[in-house]
C-alpha cells in the first residue's frame, strides 16, 4: 500500500464516540469532496481545503479544512478537521443520531482517541456534554471534558421516556391496510 493509500484507509477507520457505533459505515467506501488538495506524499501528509466534507456510510464531516497526516511507521495516523465548526454525525446501531462540533476535531488512530477543542458539544438522543475540550477514549468508553477560565463544562440528560419516544418517531409506521371498498364490483356476464 503506498503512502497516499495509508492516509486514505485512515479515514476508513473513522468511528463515533459511541461503542455502538454502525458496523457497516467502516466497511462503506470513503468519499472527500474539497475545492483542492495538496499532498506531501514524501511527509505523509494531506490537507483538503474547503468547504470539505467527509461521508462514510452513515458518517459525516464537514470542514473547513481537513489535515491527514501518518508516522512512517503506521503508528501516529491523525485526522484534524478544522471549522467554524467542524461538524461530525454518525446513525448508531439501533438507529439514533450522534453528533459532535468543535473548532478541532481531531481523531488519533493509534489510541482510537477523539479530541474536540475549542467550544466542543458532544449530543446524542438529546442528551450533551458541552465544554472547551472534549477528549472521549473509543476503545475504553472514557470522556474527559474541560473548560477554560470562568467557563463551566455543561452536561444535559434526558429523560429516558425522552429517547425512546425520540426512537419511536424515527421508526418506519407500519403499512395501513388498503381500505375496504364500499360498492361491488359490477360482474360481468357470458352472453350465450
Amino acid at each position: 500500500m503506498n503512502k497516499h493509500n495509508l492516509i486514505i484507509a485512515a479515514l476508513l477507520c473513522i468511528t463515533s464516540f459511541s461503542g455502538v457505533a454502525k458496523q457497516d459505515d467502516l466497511l462503506q467506501e470513503v468519499k472527500i469532496s474539497a475545492a483542492s488538495q495538496e499532498a506531501d506524499i514524501k511527509n505523509n501528509q494531506m490537507v483538503f481545503n474547503g468547504p470539505v466534507e467527509v461521508t462514510q456510510g452513515s458518517i459525516r464531516i464537514l470542514a473547513d479544512e481537513l489535515r491527514a497526516s501518518s508516522k512512517e511507521d503506521g503508528g501516529g495516523r491523525i485526522l484534524v478537521a478544522i471549522g467554524k465548526p467542524a461538524t461530525y454525525s454518525q446513525i448508531m446501531e439501533d438507529g439514533r443520531p450522534a453528533s459532535a462540533s468543535a473548532e478541532e476535531i481531531r481523531y488519533e488512530l493509534s489510541n482510537r482517541t477523539l479530541t474536540l477543542i475549542g467550544n466542543a458539544t458532544l449530543e446524542q438522543d438529546g442528551s450533551q456534554v458541552k465544554g472547551n475540550m472534549i477528549r472521549y477514549n473509543i476503545a475504553e468508553q472514557r470522556l474527559i471534558a474541560e473548560s477554560k477560565g470562568n467557563d463551566r463544562v455543561i452536561t444535559i440528560i434526558q429523560p429516558e421516556n425522552y429517547q425512546e419516544s425520540s426512537q419511536e418517531e424515527r421508526k418506519d409506521p407500519e403499512p395501513k391496510p388498503d381500505p375496504i371498498p364500499t360498492q361491488l364490483p359490477e360482474i360481468e356476464q357470458e352472453k350465450q
